[in-house]
């Protein structure tokens, strides 16, 4: 199959994953075009699996986004919100509500990518372990973790009051 079209095949998948790990649909489609960049320069020998491959380069892709976006975010005061992704009427089923991306973002980076892969794509702990570089039973023990965070009520990361009266 040309390159292109396997691809092709897999855009939405890849699109949903980087836009439910960033919340911003520009930044998506920036992490989309690296994907496709990274996709045509592979060597398609060393290629078992053209899924597994793009999630993979995706979800790093978006951990290492957010890893350089959390630390300009720690900068503004307000809460970060996601951006409203607007779809037409045959939209993905499984879309997240704004409230859930907000939910997400109590997770780091790797949290969210393992809870996302699981969760919402319903991967299995294996090829969740491959994407995000870590042990299957690790990635169990971040998935407990990130439920956690979720169901909390409470902020994950507090400012400290010193430093956020500073900054008024």
């Amino acid at each position: 199959m040309n390159a292109e079209l396997e691809f092709e095949q897999y855009r939405g998948r890849l699109f949903s994953i980087a836009y439910r790990m960033l919340g911003s649909v520009a930044d998506a489609e920036d992490i989309l075009q690296e994907t496709f960049i990274r996709w045509m320069q592979a060597s398609r020998d060393d290629i078992r699996s053209a899924k597994a491959f793009l999630v993979t380069i995706i979800t790093r892709l978006c951990i290492n986004q957010l890893q350089s976006a959390r630390v300009q975010r720690e900068e503004y005061v307000g809460q970060w919100l996601p951006e409203p992704f607007i779809i037409d009427e045959d939209h993905d089923p499984g879309s997240l509500s704004i409230a859930f991306l907000v939910l997400l973002e109590r997770l780091n980076p790797i949290e969210r990518a393992v809870f996302l892969l699981r969760e919402v794509f319903d991967y299995e702990y294996a090829e969740i372990a491959a994407a995000v570089g870590q042990s299957e039973a690790n990635c169990r023990q971040i998935l407990r973790r990130a439920r956690q965070h979720v169901r909390a009520e409470r902020p994950r990361f507090q400012a400290n009051e010193e430093e956020h009266d500073a900054l008024l």
